[in-house]
């Protein structure tokens, strides 16, 4: 059997792991692989930073249910994922990372473009490896794509030394994969799956409540099933946006900080809550101890460590979503539970999702709703974070799962626009639009050429208060308007305490987006008036390539309801007392 090298055998394996596409940027540990990438049958598309490539194989992952590539060198080029890596581990989605390291012979000598790269990545990784044979460079591919695809997804790193890159070996891919510390439990246990059932059967309040686990399974149609059988109102988390219809009379929408007002409610005022999925984020919570203290809780998680992690579970599941489900609903019996739908849809009139729509004022709400309502939801949506991202989840009515694409857990600025490169590369077919901050898009800008040289075909909107809009609206509500750092277009010769922004006075904002994406030679159009969104937003759908919107929103626009870091979700604020 003739013998390859390892960069060879790492092409070759992406190749048996049906990889369509690898995103990242060559340097001097990584050549070898480069080399043997170049005249291969990989797809690679070479991004302007490292960070942008991870979040591209981040946003392939979330948008199509496979695994995102990336692959960058040693040193810098590593340290420069680890970002990317926190964001899809927070998250997780599946991401395989392979780094150049230094000689094997050098490991530890602090030399030039060395980074402890196991070390660093090792808590935002769900595994990682050091390849130290070339002998087993084959299984260890083999090995990180099992990881990262299987159980709870998550991102896992193959650091790989340039001398093992260079060595020799027969290339033999193993069939399968067994580990035998490693076994993700699919079939929950009948005996606890027939208690939860009994709970819920019996329960008079009961609520479902969805995660991203959801979407990973492909549990939706279980969910929605088991919701209208036994008529239980459905609240879900961010990253779950898109996988139970929103015009439902069962939808109470997402739930958490800038959660509706009914979704809060229902949970606080639930007897059993079912939790599919879902980790208990403190975002979803608000403070532990005030969580839903009527209800009874089951929790259905593939990961045993998820469970009981933030609240007290009484009934674990441990199991796929979607096989679990598929079981529960063969035994919930149906119910009408009138006075509990009542009550909600009471909730839901006393406190709807609202912003002034009767004046001329440019709100960015207003904007997002525009989105949703040209596209149908159906467009993949990708946002950064900040403000525009809850404008989004909260006005974007994401048709199906895998259409709306946000950081969730790290929250992570710059995650939105090379995500939605890398969903459109995935998904060539579909409309990607990104919701961004004018502070969240300018992180990653640069892989604008990305978007220009490749023909990946992304509209940018760009909700611009001139702002760190999030951290504003925090410094209006609990910091006295005391506007420090945040303001973008501050100069020298602003008064040294400002907080009375107004556009006719401030400085001209920089960088002016519409010039920018026209360096690019992109279309940049840039709105002021209410009265042009709807047009603007048409035209940008009609384009066929890349456009920059560049919409002037109110500066102070705050996201409500809201409920105050460390508070109870029974503390909402909602827009009525702001």
């Amino acid at each position: 059997m003739e013998k390859k090298t390892g960069a060879q055998i790492l092409v070759e394996s992406l190749l048996r792991e049906n990889v369509e596409i690898v995103f990242g940027i060559p340097g001097g540990q990584a050549l070898p692989m480069f080399d043997a990438i170049y005249g291969s049958k990989l797809n690679f598309i070479l991004t302007r930073h490292e960070q942008g490539a991870s979040h591209m194989a981040d946003g392939y992952a979330r948008s199509t249910g496979k695994s995102g590539v990336c692959i960058v060198t040693s040193g810098p080029g590593a340290t420069n994922i680890v970002t990317g890596l926190g964001t899809a581990y927070m998250d997780s989605v599946p991401l395989v990372a392979i780094t150049g390291q230094v000689a094997t012979s050098v490991i530890g000598q602090d030399a030039f473009q060395e980074a402890d790269t196991i070390g660093i990545t090792r808590p935002v990784t769900k595994h990682n490896f050091l390849v130290k044979d070339v002998k087993d460079l084959a299984r260890t591919i083999k090995e990180a794509f099992y990881i990262a695809t299987t159980g709870r997804p998550g991102p896992v790193l193959v650091d790989i030394p340039i001398d093992v890159q260079r060595g020799l070996c027969e290339f033999v891919y193993p069939h399968k994969v067994e580990i035998r510390s490693y076994k993700p439990n699919y079939s929950g246990h009948t005996g606890q799956i027939k208690k939860a059932v009994s709970m819920i059967n019996k329960s008079e309040r009961p609520v479902l409540y969805v995660g991203a686990g959801v979407v990973v399974s492909g549990a939706e149609d279980e969910i929605l099933k088991m919701s209208r059988k036994a008529n239980i109102p459905v609240t879900n988390t961010l990253l779950a946006i898109g996988t139970y219809p929103h015009d439902t009379d069962l939808s109470l929408g997402m739930l958490g900080m800038h959660g509706t007002f009914c979704a809060n409610r229902a949970i606080q005022a639930a007897d059993v809550v079912i939790a599919v999925g879902a980790r208990f984020d403190d975002r979803c919570t608000g403070r532990v101890c005030d969580f839903a203290k009527k209800a009874k809780i089951i929790h259905i998680d593939i990961d045993p460590t998820a469970i009981s992690k933030v609240v007290d579970v009484d009934i674990p599941v441990v199991g796929d979503a979607k096989t679990v489900l598929k079981e529960m609903s063969a035994l919930i019996e149906k119910k009408g539970r009138k006075e509990w739908i009542k009550t909600v849809d009471a909730w839901k009139e006393e406190h709807p999702l609202s912003y002034n729509r009767n004046d001329d004022k440019l709100h960015p709400q207003y904007v997002v709703e525009k989105i949703s309502e040209l596209t149908k939801g159906e467009a993949i949506v990708s946002t950064e974070v900040g403000q525009h991202q809850m404008w989004a989840a909260q006005y974007y009515k994401a048709k199906y799962p895998r259409l709306f694409l946000s950081s969730g857990g790290l929250g992570t600025m710059g995650f939105g626009y090379p995500a939605a490169l890398g969903a459109k590369v995935g998904n060539p077919d579909k409309e990607v639009i990104v919701i961004a901050g004018d502070g969240s898009f300018q992180m990653n800008m640069q892989e604008m050429a990305v978007s220009v040289l490749n023909e990946i075909n992304v509209k940018v909107v760009i909700l611009n208060n001139q702002y760190l809009g999030n951290v504003r609206q925090w410094q209006e509500m609990f910091y006295g308007k005391r506007y420090s750092q945040s303001c973008l277009a501050r100069r020298n010769k602003c008064p040294r305490l400002c907080n009375e922004p107004n556009r006719v006075t401030c400085p001209v904002y920089i960088p002016d987006f519409v010039k920018w994406a026209q360096s690019y030679d992109v279309l940049g159009i840039r709105v002021t008036e209410k009265k042009d969104v709807e047009s603007a937003l048409k035209k940008m759908l009609e384009t066929k390539g890349s456009v920059v919107l560049d919409v002037w929103v109110e500066m102070e626009e705050n996201i409500f309801p809201m409920v105050p870091a460390g508070s109870s979700l029974d503390d909402v604020i909602t827009q009525m007392n702001k």
